[in-house]
């Protein structure tokens, strides 16, 4: 059987291994662009466990699989990231009620956890991490129907995971001919793997990056050093009304010091104070009764405080921004958005709460929960504004306290049309069906660099060339930054475009962006209205809006 501290421990090692491997799994991206960040999300979100599990003391494994579940879910960045945590969520489902956990517990939390994952992905791509997980659980449910080993379910879980991850190739077209395999499924693999290290009894594996850090010096009491460090639990503090003829109170002080330590007596002519950290704070009571009466008597488990401390301090961290509905308020706005001109951009359009974001970059559930619970309206809409981080958003919305609606914006332009196509004096569902449909309007065009060598749509593509690509397609490859530019737009543009807004990213020059803008003005039609705007974003040398 798997108890909660083996399954605790699993999760835990399991979030320093693939911290330690999420270089390589991101290496494994096959598009060109600077966006292979899924072994980071996929460490990142399940390492936002590891604080609150080292904080459970000998749980059920429905405590473990429930913490875990719950950190995943806030924790959560980019797609691999929000399906890993459904996926956990299915677990925490599967275990709910039990102390224990057999083979057949095993598969069927996994079951529940991919059914979620399916339900989740409104179009669900074979070749993935999806498939990869279904299969596995697939098996680990025939499995369980001749064994109830844990283990040994749980090995052939791995093992079929592991399988179907090398026929991603097959399943996918673009892994083939890139030659990698997916790299949300190499992620679940390395996971599922170093869990059932521990589950086999294996050591828990330590984060590499943590075991590079030196301790740094901070102030401590006994209350607020590490569980861990605790040597003694209980805090035993009373008052001893001293009997006639008691004995001499340094033998109690004696006494005290050899059963634990923090040990203060100090005595008059009436009373001794007495205070000490021990294991048995019963035997330090029993031996101040030997000199009288006891009276404010107080026993505190240190190490339940240091844990609810901790709670407390991370819950005052997460309403730290908090703001009540305001029934007054009827809309407000939340959008992702990296780039110091971009930003202020959103903010003039009237949005409320900037999470900073975006490719390489995506906000976790929580970042965008924090958001939403910081915008007093009574309904909020969400701007994505990529399609990496559309999923953790809608994540956010069951745990807000407000109406939220995440509106499919998967570019930068298609969030700033939302917010055009915005109406103070329209109820909701208006808004919503508005919105979404003007932003089906928007043609996007991007204007960055590979990063890294690569075969694709056709393509023979070296690191650092520059990659222009039309709503979310690689369109070509160019060598001159400017004729990217020009070229791209103009392949946008039809005769029905009337507005081309062209924002310019932190890597490019003011006169660089002027050139490119003149360039645009003599080339386009005088019936159409040309942009320029300092966007100052990352990762993107130019974004273009065509509608």
């Amino acid at each position: 059987m798997i108890n909660g501290t083996i399954l605790r421990d699993a999760v835990i090692s399991a979030a320093h291994v693939i911290a330690n491997q999420k270089q390589k799994v991101d290496e494994l991206n096959v598009f060109p662009v600077p966006d292979g960040d899924t072994g980071t999300n996929m460490s990142m979100t399940i390492g936002a466990s590891v604080r609150e599990l080292e904080l459970l003391n000998d749980p059920t494994v429905e405590e473990t699989a429930r913490t875990a579940a719950s950190a995943l879910l806030r924790g959560a960045r980019g797609n691999s990231g929000v399906i890993l945590s459904l996926l956990f969520r299915g677990f925490s489902k599967g275990l709910a009620g039990k102390t224990e956990a057999n083979g057949q517990d095993l598969s069927d939390a996994l079951t529940l956890g991919v059914e979620a994952a399916y339900k989740a992905v409104m179009k669900p791509t074979e070749g993935t991490i999806l498939t990869v997980a279904r299969e596995a659980a697939e098996t680990g449910s025939k499995t369980a129907l001749s064994t109830n080993d844990p283990i040994e379910v749980f090995s052939s879980i791995v093992s079929q995971a592991e399988e179907t991850l090398k026929k991603t190739p097959e399943m996918l077209p673009v892994l083939k001919k890139a030659g990698v395999v997916d790299a949300g499924g190499k992620g679940l693999c390395v996971i599922f793997g170093a869990m059932l290290d521990v589950f086999k009894g294996g050591a828990v594996v330590r984060s590499e990056a943590d075991a590079e850090k030196k301790p740094a010096a901070a102030p401590r009491t006994a209350v607020a050093q590490a569980e861990g460090d605790i040597k003694f639990t209980y805090c035993t503090e009373y008052i001893v009304k001293k009997a006639p003829g008691c004995e001499d109170a340094l033998k109690l002080r004696a006494y005290l010091e050899s059963i634990g330590d923090c040990v203060v007596v100090v005595d008059d002519e009436d009373i001794i104070k007495v205070h000490v950290h021990s294991n048995h704070p019963g035997n330090a009571i029993e031996e101040g009764l030997k000199f009288g009466a006891l009276t404010s008597l107080k026993i505190e488990n240190m190490k339940e405080q240091h844990t609810e401390q901790v709670l407390q301090a991370d819950q005052q961290e997460e309403n730290a921004d908090y703001l009540p509905v305001d029934p007054d308020i009827p809309y407000g706005f939340v959008a992702v958005a990296a780039g110091a001109g971009v930003q202020a951009l959103f903010t003039d359009l009237g949005v409320n709460q900037i999470v900073t974001g975006g490719q390489t970059m995506n906000p976790s559930t929580d970042d965008i929960l924090h958001a939403i619970q910081a915008t007093p309206a009574q309904t909020v809409f969400v701007l994505p504004n990529n399609k990496n981080i559309i999923m953790a958003a809608e994540q956010a919305v069951r745990l807000a306290d407000r109406r939220v609606c995440v509106l499919p914006t998967r570019t930068i332009p298609q969030g700033i049309t939302a917010m055009l196509n915005f109406d103070p004096d329209a109820d909701f569902s208006e808004n919503r069906l508005g919105m979404t449909k003007a932003i089906e309007g928007v043609k996007t065009g991007q204007v960055t660099f590979a990063a890294r060598d690569s075969e694709f749509g056709g393509h023979s593509i070296k690191a650092g060339e520059i990659l222009a690509m039309e709503n979310g397609k690689l369109s070509f490859v160019e060598k001159d930054l400017t004729k990217a530019v020009l070229k791209l737009t103009r392949s946008m543009v039809d005769r029905n475009s009337s507005f081309v807004t062209v924002i310019y990213g932190s890597d490019v020059s003011e006169d660089m962006a002027s050139a490119a803008y003149d360039l645009l003005r003599a080339k386009l039609s005088d019936s159409i209205e040309l942009n320029l705007v300092n966007g100052g974003q990352p990762v993107y040398y130019y974004i273009i809006s065509v509608e």
